[in-house]
């Protein structure tokens, strides 16, 4: 008997106040800390059924530090601002409003003044060959999308 994929069952909508959410201590890496004493706090807010993707509310206390982005990680800015430096040096200012996406597998330099509070959007990168499969099969099913006339799903 062939057997029947089910994807797990859950809340098909998971939603929060982000600005009341209760976070517990994240302590930095102790050896990423260049200045200050940063405290970090996160909580989970809601996680994809396959472990790939995750969303977190995460703040922290002044300080700077250097940051590994291990998965891709897009942000929004709640409250507060940072001074963010990428590996080539280059340095932008994020601010309540702004949203910035970190590759997976880079560094940054965090300086915070402050305060900081920030929603991250993470994704696990997919290993190269899965990428490929993923990018070729949606591209073939595109064009096929075009060639029929129809909205793409």
């Amino acid at each position: 008997m062939p057997r029947v994929f089910v994807a797990p069952q859950g809340p098909a909508v998971v939603s929060d106040n982000a600005m009341e959410m209760e976070l517990k201590p994240a302590p930095i890496n102790p050896d990423w800390v260049l200045d200050g004493n940063p405290q970090a706090r996160s909580s989970e807010q809601s996680a994809s059924a396959d472990g790939a993707a995750y969303t977190a509310i995460w703040d922290c206390t002044a300080g700077t530090f250097r940051w590994y982005f291990g998965w891709d990680e897009t942000v929004y800015i709640l409250e507060g601002e940072v001074h963010v430096t990428d590996a080539d040096g280059g340095t932008r200012i994020l601010r309540a409003g702004d949203v910035a996406y970190f590759r997976g597998g880079t560094w940054a330099t965090w300086k915070i003044e402050n305060y900081l509070r920030k929603v991250a959007f993470m994704r696990r990168t997919l290993p190269a060959p899965a990428s490929f499969i993923y990018r070729a099969s949606d591209a073939a099913r595109r064009r096929l999308g075009r060639r029929k006339g129809g909205a793409l799903n």
